[in-house]
């Protein structure tokens, strides 16, 4: 059975993967800085308040 994929097409679809995948991980990351961030001010707020 001969593969009917190109050997590009192949390479670019597993590094679009990869991005993606990395991409979520930083994002999610991200948004864990900001929630503490976020988290951070509102202690302060609530202990000058």
């Amino acid at each position: 059975m001969e593969n009917k994929t190109p050997r590009w097409l192949t390479l670019v679809m597993v590094a679009l993967f990869s991005t993606a995948l990395a991409s979520c991980a930083t994002i999610e990351g991200a948004g864990e800085d900001i929630e503490s961030a976020g988290e951070a001010i509102q202690d302060e707020a609530e202990e000058n308040n």
